[in-house]
């Protein structure tokens, strides 16, 4: 079973992750330690979480060394710009408490400023170039964003992490990263059940799902899981989200069983084409306008 994925610029990343959207602060850092002494490699946070500060006081408590953990976090809309996104690095490890990120994305394509989301991305782009990041990407990047993306800068997107479960499967998402060398990443990759106030209201959780759970009953193992395999066998990494540490160690232990490729298809074949959360394409002032603090 692979448990590393190679990025585009040869780096390699944990399948698997810890994601921490919506963890409270002073839940997080427990979450950290808990995930990493499970075996956890790969942390997932982002400036607009607020907790990148907690994240590092996790994986510092954890005692592993620097080098053992892949960071990955994001750019808020905010600090979209050439000189503000090189700050945003700035306040983003200052919060963290390291000198390197593994991974650096843009959080949303906010379509209605393109202008400065290619203008962080060269910013992305020199902090690659800098080796103030080891790999670069973008996050809820449609085919079309990406198009415009490519067309302007220099350097192919290593990841770009969207939402993916079995109810919107996004294919041509993921096609278009395919054929550019972008590696796929789902966020709410176990059933799109978290919660977006204004999105979803009448959305249903995969984990009822009758498929995922005959799927998982043949296995002895649960949905969560089921569909956390279905992501690894299909060669994305994924980033599920607990702060409770027995479903963070249930999240990890998917690297003993696997789904046949019947199976595979039927879990594919529940795709709604629906998302749960808020569609990138719509411009939100409020929210983009969040101002990320200072470290």
């Amino acid at each position: 079973m692979v448990t590393q994925l190679t990025l585009n610029n040869g780096v390699t990343m944990p399948a698997l992750g810890l994601g921490v959207f919506q963890s409270p602060p002073e839940l997080t850092t427990a979450a950290v330690e808990t995930a990493l002494a499970t075996g956890y490699r790969l942390i997932d946070t982002a400036a607009a979480y607020l907790n990148e500060r907690e994240v590092g006081e996790g994986i510092r408590r954890s005692g592993l060394d620097r080098s053992e953990v892949f960071i990955e976090t994001k750019v808020w809309v905010s600090d979209y710009g050439y000189d503000e996104t090189l700050h945003a690095w700035e306040k983003a490890t200052g919060k963290l408490g390291v000198d390197q990120l593994d991974l650096l994305i843009l959080h949303q394509p906010a379509p209605d400023r393109f202008d400065k989301t290619i203008a962080a991305y060269r910013a992305l782009e020199t902090l690659l170039g800098d080796g103030k990041v080891r790999a670069i990407g973008v996050s809820n990047f449609m085919p079309h964003h990406l198009e415009r993306l490519l067309a302007a800068t220099d350097v192919v997107p290593a990841v770009n992490q969207v939402e993916l479960h079995p109810y919107f499967t996004q294919p041509a998402v993921q096609s278009t990263d395919a054929e550019s060398g972008t590696l796929t990443q789902a966020w709410s990759p176990i059933g799109g059940i978290t919660f977006y106030p204004g999105w979803g209201e009448h959305r249903r959780s995969v984990m009822d799902d009758p498929t995922i759970l005959d799927i998982a009953g043949a296995h002895a193992k649960s949905p969560a899981q089921v569909m956390l395999r279905w992501h690894l066998q299909q060669g994305r990494s994924a980033i599920p989200k607990s702060t409770n540490p027995s479903r963070i160690a249930e999240n990890f232990d998917v690297f003993d069983f696997e789904l046949s490729p019947e199976e595979l298809a039927r879990i594919d074949a529940l795709d709604t084409g629906v998302r749960n959360g808020p569609d990138p394409d719509v411009a939100r002032a409020e929210l983009f306008a969040m101002v990320i603090p200072e470290a």
